[in-house]
């Protein structure tokens, strides 16, 4: 028999204490009802989707534990690059969510050359284990100029993922020195900035989320070159640079009368970097619109370098000891040792990366003599070493009583 007096067969509630009721031959159902169980099923839903998505993706905690494996320090960087990652990835797979449409993240790595932002471009891309380009912003030029154009940037993600495109939408893409196109100049200059402004203008398109034709090989497009329609709607783009002297005057202007930094100049220096600042700085307001995730790395210390000799599963040392090991030698670095060639590094001002060629130099006579070296056991890199004072200790084989051949000479090596 149906309901006669018209009330929600769920709540009991009579129609006149809802907005309405929906009715069938034999229930009905109060729209306050609907919405509530609308609500529960999204909830479920929802849950759902996070356990199936996160098989493929690792919670912002795991993300940062993974970076460290690979990276020293910048423990703030990192925290700022996983939710990032986290959040671009739900987003290419969930774009839109109850009507609303989730906008892309592109991110801006700021700090001195050699602190890692490269690298953990570079980490990020094996974390997801997405196509990854690398591309240097003072090479491009507006189109019609010699140089590059923007779209090569994609031509390169496009080669990374062996030319198949649904993967290369997904893929990554780190565009360095960005500061150089920054446009310092705020009078009128005579001529076209070329490599200025109007790169940052082209870069736009692609940094929102376009669909650009993208030649298959080559730098240039042209009327033969073959070309595919790229949409970069997925594309994460990660822009790093130095940006010496972005707060050069606010802290000079205070240090040059008292000859030390006070407290309060401590206090700003640790001030996150502002949009503003940027622009400030040369950057068009179109383009760090596109980009609101800003992530600093701090200026690696004596410890950092240390640790970054030893600790990163690809470390130099590592690397170093893996090739000797081929040869059959133990290679091995004394603590002090290493504190040396950190200091070196702190000294030339040449960040991380220029530990290889620090390391390189010590290393280049060994690679070149040991080798020939027969029942060679092992090869310790001493601080003596490091500074000139004494030739590589090498230890032979118990069964041979072999010494140094006189002509291996590693004396000659200066700091």
């Amino acid at each position: 028999m149906p309901n006669t007096t018209n009330s929600c067969d769920f709540c009991g509630k009579q129609i006149k204490e809802v907005k309405k009721i929906f009715s069938s031959e034999t229930s009905h159902i109060c729209d306050e009802c609907i919405t509530m169980c609308s609500t529960v099923l999204d909830k479920e839903m929802m849950q759902s989707a996070k356990k199936e998505f996160q098989k493929g993706l690792s919670v912002p905690m795991k993300i940062k534990e993974h970076l460290d494996d690979y990276v020293i320090g910048q423990n703030e960087a990192k925290k700022v690059l996983a939710v990032a990652l986290y959040n671009h990835y739900k987003r290419i797979d969930k774009p839109i969510i109850k009507n609303v449409e989730i906008e892309k993240s592109n991110i801006m790595l700021v700090g001195p050359t050699g602190s890692g932002k490269t690298l953990l471009a570079k980490s990020l891309a094996r974390i997801m284990d997405v196509p990854f380009a690398v591309a240097d912003a003072t090479a491009l030029t507006e189109a019609g100029y010699v140089g590059e154009d923007v779209e090569s940037i994609l031509s390169r993600l496009l080669a990374a993922a062996d030319f198949d495109l649904e993967k290369a939408k997904r893929g990554i893409v780190y565009i360095d020195e960005i500061d150089k196109i920054a446009n310092k100049s705020e009078s009128a200059t005579s001529g076209r900035d070329v490599s200025g402004e109007g790169v940052q203008q082209g870069l736009l398109k692609i940094l929102e989320g376009a669909e650009v034709y993208v030649p298959v090989k080559g730098s240039r497009k042209n009327s033969t070159a073959e070309t595919v329609l790229f949409d970069t709607t997925h594309v994460l783009f990660i822009c790093g640079g130095a940006f010496v002297g972005l707060r050069k005057d606010k802290t000079k202007e205070k240090s040059s009368v008292m000859g030390f930094v006070n407290g309060k100049e401590k206090e700003e220096e640790k001030k996150e970097i502002e949009p503003k600042e940027l622009i400030n700085f040369g950057l068009i307001p179109e383009f760090m619109g596109r980009i609101p995730v800003i992530a600093e790395l701090d200026k690696l210390t004596h410890e950092d370098m240390i640790r970054i000799l030893k600790e990163p599963k690809n470390a130099i040392t590592k690397q170093y000891e893996i090739l000797f090991e081929l040869d059959g030698v133990d290679l091995k670095f004394t603590d002090e040792a290493l504190e040396d060639i950190a200091q070196i590094a702190i000294e030339k001002d040449v960040g991380a990366r220029g530990l290889r060629g620090i390391i390189e130099k010590y290393m280049l006579p060994l690679q070149y003599t040991i080798p020939s070296e027969e029942n060679l056991a092992s090869c310790v890199i001493t601080k003596e070493y490091i500074q000139g004072e004494e030739e590589v200790n090498l230890e032979y084989k118990k069964a041979s009583d072999k010494e140094p051949s006189k002509e291996v000479q590693y004396s000659d090596i200066k700091k």
